[in-house]
């Protein structure tokens, strides 16, 4: 990543699951990693989020789920992105995922799961020791 372009990170609420305060938490807190960030909201299909990545030329994707639905969710978002030739943006998830489901979902293409109690420090330096680098 070039020193002079901040990374872009979409942070989303993928499914109908209504609780996002830790999803609004982690987009201050890459904001003030020195990141862009922008917060789709609650409520966003595979296709809005994968979209939304597309328009803003997004670095990575990271995907919130508190409700059960990540082992569809999150590799259905992986795989729109491959098919929009966004294959380099870096994926990750965070939420109430059971440590069972975790290898499954990195298979998909999802980079890293971060669970509850995950110091912030340590997502924000894994976001940046992964993403791609652009010329």
């Amino acid at each position: 990543m070039t020193q002079d372009r901040k990374i872009k990170i979409i942070v989303a609420k993928p499914g109908l699951d209504g609780h996002d305060r830790g999803a609004k938490l982690l987009a201050r807190i890459f904001a003030e990693a020195g990141m862009e960030v922008v917060y789709t909201g609650l409520r966003q299909t595979p296709e809005m989020i994968v979209e939304t990545a597309l328009q803003e030329d997004a670095d990575v994707v990271g995907l919130s789920s508190l409700s059960g639905v990540h082992m569809y969710f999150f590799p259905r978002v992986v795989e729109l992105l491959r098919e929009k030739g966004l294959d380099d943006v870096l994926v990750v998830g965070g939420g109430i995922i059971p440590k069972d489901d975790i290898p499954e979902l990195k298979k998909a293409g999802v980079a890293e799961i971060f669970g509850p109690g995950t110091p912030t420090a340590e997502i924000v330096e894994f976001i940046k020791k992964n993403v791609r680098t652009r010329d």
